[in-house]
């Protein structure tokens, strides 16, 4: 096998693994789903973790809503798939927009921590 042909077969899997693509030739296509499944949900918790509110405004539906979302768009970072599932939410009408801008938990210890 060339450079070439394994950077390509490199390249599916990468796209069949984060971006929907199809599973490449050769490769275990159960073992494949299995992997994609257990990544999606990686993704899933971590954006819940990170915006406790979206998971319990959707409750139950939270996890399969965001692995619909999620198969097809790769991940960049958990931020920007936060922002990104959340506004998809609120373009769809399925949660509305905060009515106000919320600081960060992160951003409200850190002026606690300095007396502020």
């Amino acid at each position: 096998m060339t450079r070439d042909e394994l950077a390509k077969q490199q390249e599916a899997l990468v796209a069949a693994l984060v971006a929907g693509g199809p599973p490449p030739a050769g490769f275990d296509v159960p073992a494949l789903e299995a992997t994609v499944e257990a990544l999606l949900n990686k993704r899933a918790g971590e954006v819940a973790h990170r915006a406790p509110d979206l998971k319990y405004e959707l409750g139950a539906d939270f996890a399969p809503r965001f692995r619909e979302w999620a198969s097809s768009r790769p991940k960049t970072t958990t931020a920007a798939d936060t922002v990104s599932f959340r506004d998809h939410l609120i373009s769809e009408g399925i949660i509305t927009p905060p009515a106000k801008p919320r600081p960060s938990l992160r951003r409200l210890l850190r002026q606690k921590l300095r007396g502020h």
